[in-house]
């Protein structure tokens, strides 16, 4: 029973311990000139659609939620938000070449067809982010209209 006691304290220990440990926060007051809303003058609906959506993992800035805060969840949404920024990032886009924006615009629309984006682990949190078929539609065809714009 002591040796649990112990255990517990350490375990307290460390883990009042990692929340002095900062992280970095992907926020920016600034919407640069190649976001995607406004190079492609995006229509309102479908702008709030992946703001909500998209655009806490794959912009520059994020919406944080109030867990984080909370080692080793801040930990968790770090990685994950820098991994999603790595394989689109929807305020840089306009830097991208046609090539590779044809190639995320594929991919944009591929995943949100088979539910694969948003990330179900995102959306357990953020039931808002959730699409509908009807939006998914929405945001599909615009996809398809700035495909054929390039």
């Amino acid at each position: 029973m002591r040796i649990l006691k112990i255990i517990a304290l350490i375990l307290l220990v460390v883990f009042i311990g990692i929340q002095f440990m900062p992280t970095e926060r992907n926020q920016s007051d600034l919407v640069p000139k190649t976001d995607f809303l406004l190079v492609n003058n995006t229509p309102e609906n479908i702008g709030k659609l992946l703001q909500v959506s998209c655009y806490d993992c794959h912009s520059n800035d994020t919406a944080y939620p109030w867990y984080n805060r909370i080692q080793p969840i801040a930990w968790f949404l770090e990685d994950h938000i820098m991994e999603g920024k790595k394989e689109l990032n929807f305020s840089e886009w306009d830097a991208y070449s046609n090539r590779r924006k044809n190639s995320k615009l594929k991919s944009i629309m591929s995943q949100i067809r088979d539910d694969e984006m948003p990330l179900f682990s995102y959306t357990l949190f953020h039931r808002d982010a959730i699409l509908s078929d009807v939006e998914k539609q929405r945001i599909i065809e615009y996809m398809k209209n700035v495909q054929d714009s390039l």
